[in-house]
């Protein structure tokens, strides 16, 4: 049984006050409706811009009227926000520039609202240290032909507003895990409706979410978006984190990405799935084994990229144990959930399809996860 006194130290569950009761959970979530079904002017939609801040793996947004229904990104107007309130930019220079990039259906406005998804740069049009999206883009810009496929799965926690894990027992800890993977009951998974809202908003936005599961630790959930081609798996995954977040709200529970919450249980990881038109050809095996001697060889540089703080959040994680390899070891092996790199078992009868990387954290960010596989993998970088 975990020490749950580890759950309170843990000061790296979440930014933000600790909240004794979540004033979202008091609010009426009915009284919205009313409202919600006012006509607008037809030439007027509702567009929430969003991006990542200063710490790289909390998100921002912010809504504004377009007179227009955009067919594309470009059409959209960049715009610009207080850039020295997200750790960004310095007060007197403040003027922090969003580009819009990936354009989603909004599930929560529905119509012709729309989500827009950006990317961030400074007052002189140079990108921000957390604007890693650029660098992708420019990876797979190169590589288009070989057509890299990306299936990104996120692992998360629901935590109660005292940051325990939803659902848990006050000043304790449930049962040993073994009855939660998976699980069906109501003294073995908590809040699947807000896991199955974030399906279907998912789906209606346009994100190909390809399924969703409990996880091995009580209140911990994973989802899976793709396959999607290159940056475009990374646009999905942060939209999908936008979309769950918002939900969150509206149940007044709280979303982490920490990747090691809780010491004794499973931590949170985004194992990438990833593949190129080579390796899904017949035969490919070789070319997915070649991609994995690559990765062998640089196993400590990935490990940098794979979590916002250089690997100081997946030292937690990635001990050995609980499903995982060692941060400072690199392995492979088939159907093995404590290597860095697992082959499926159906790839290696088939002897083509892709391999999966294990390594990156949940908080990751999905766009230097993609840009060092391609980087790596294909342009030999």
């Amino acid at each position: 049984m975990a020490d749950s006194t580890k759950i309170e130290n843990n000061p790296k569950i979440m930014s933000g006050p600790v909240l004794t009761n979540s004033p979202n959970a008091v609010l009426s979530k009915t009284l919205l409706g009313r409202y919600q079904d006012l006509p607008v002017p037809g030439d007027k939609i509702i567009a929430t811009y969003i991006w990542i801040d200063g710490t790289g793996e909390h998100l921002r947004c912010k809504d504004r009227t377009i007179n227009f229904i955009p067919k594309q990104p470009k059409d959209l107007p960049e715009w610009n926000y207080d850039g020295s309130s997200t750790g960004q930019a310095e007060g007197h220079n403040a003027d922090t520039y969003l580009v819009p990039r990936a354009i989603y259906k909004d599930p929560f406005r529905r119509g012709n609202h729309i989500l827009v998804m950006c990317d961030t740069f400074k007052y002189n049009m140079q990108p921000t240290e957390t604007n890693n999206r650029l660098k992708c883009q420019e990876a797979y810009d190169k590589c288009r032909d070989e057509e890299p496929w990306f299936g990104l799965e996120q692992e998360y926690i629901l935590l109660d507003s005292d940051l325990r894990p939803f659902g848990w027992p006050p000043g304790g800890c449930p049962p040993p895990q073994g009855p939660y993977y998976c699980g069906v009951g109501a003294n073995k998974v908590f809040a699947r409706d807000l896991v199955q809202a974030h399906y279907i908003c998912c789906l209606y936005a346009g994100i190909p979410i390809a399924g969703t599961n409990a996880e091995v630790m009580p209140s911990q959930w994973e989802f899976q978006v793709g396959p999607s081609v290159g940056v475009t798996a990374a646009d999905d995954l942060w939209v999908a984190r936008y979309i769950l977040h918002r939900l969150a709200e509206e149940y007044g529970v709280i979303v982490t990405f920490d990747p090691k919450p809780v010491a004794d249980w499973n931590g949170s990881g985004a194992h990438t799935n990833f593949s190129t038109k080579k390796m899904r050809e017949p035969n490919g095996i070789i070319e997915i084994e070649k991609a994995i001697d690559k990765l062998s060889k640089v196993h400590m540089k990935h490990i940098k990229v794979y979590d916002p703080r250089g690997g100081k959040d997946n030292e937690r994680r990635l001990t050995g144990l609980h499903e995982t390899a060692s941060i400072n070891d690199f392995s492979a092996g088939v159907a093995n959930r404590g290597c860095s790199i697992r082959i499926p078992r159906a790839v290696a009868e088939e002897k083509r399809g892709y391999l999966e990387d294990r390594r990156p954290a949940s908080n990751c960010d999905p766009y230097s996860v993609v840009d060092a596989l391609m980087r790596t993998c294909i342009l030999n970088e």
